[in-house]
């Protein structure tokens, strides 16, 4: 690495609060094949690395999303992984570190808009946190990216896209069994602002069908009327 090159990555340093061990890592992570294709004296590129780190950043949205939502069931955890650990969600993410500013591309990709292609952005984010890992351990990693992951796990709970649709299905079955009409109340809230944790009950006038908690009144509200729906026998799910 050349002097600029090695002034750049230590900005990039600075920014995220970590100083590397091994800066080639870093230099590596941000090296697109394309790059090393048009430098043969740079043999090495970021693929490995992002192999790597499709399994870190796998395993701290899964960690992420298991503590926030107790009780969640497996099928809705994974649809909400899928939203957080796609393309998209990553290409945003490397846009945030600023890392679209220190990746080395061939001309023809840089020619062709590659430095704000998000499959590019994509892979240098996996390979930025499989850099990381290799440098300083999990810990580290968990420590940069867990609060960026929560907040794409908060606004992933508001979208109902995500979920079973158990509120559709309970009113359907309750008003063909009892011609009643549900409806939600809020029993309470607890918690800070940004881990706010809302309890909420199915009811039918003052009789309460099911009961649920979770991090905004939508997800509760979900969780209450899956649980309505298993008391009244019409869900069953292990």
């Amino acid at each position: 690495m050349n002097k600029r090159r090695i002034e750049e990555l230590k900005s990039f340093e600075q920014a995220i609060g970590h100083q590397y061990q091994d800066l080639k890592l870093l230099d590596t992570a941000f090296t697109h094949s394309s790059y090393t294709n048009e430098n043969r004296t740079r043999p090495e590129h970021n693929e490995r690395l992002e192999f790597l780190g499709d399994s870190v950043v796998n395993l701290i949205a899964t960690d992420v999303l298991y503590r926030m939502n107790p009780g969640l069931p497996e099928g809705e955890l994974t649809k909400l992984r899928a939203a957080m650990v796609c393309e998209s969600a990553f290409a945003k993410l490397s846009l945030s570190f600023g890392i679209d500013q220190y990746m080395l591309l061939g001309k023809g990709e840089e020619l062709s808009g590659g430095r704000k292609r998000e499959s590019l952005l994509s892979d240098a984010f996996e390979a930025f946190c499989g850099s990381l890992f290799l440098d300083a351990g999990l810990g580290v990693v968990r420590k940069l990216m867990m609060p960026r992951f929560q907040e794409i796990a908060r606004q992933n709970l508001h979208r109902t896209d995500f979920l079973s649709d158990y509120k559709t299905t309970l009113q359907e079955k309750y008003y063909a069994l009892h011609q009643g009409r549900v409806h939600y109340r809020m029993d309470g809230q607890e918690g800070p602002d940004h881990e706010k944790v809302f309890f909420m009950s199915a009811m039918d006038g003052d009789k309460v069908l099911g009961k649920g908690k979770g991090n905004s009144k939508k997800v509760a509200e979900h969780k209450a009327a899956k649980d309505a729906l298993e008391r009244l026998g019409i869900l069953h799910e292990e």
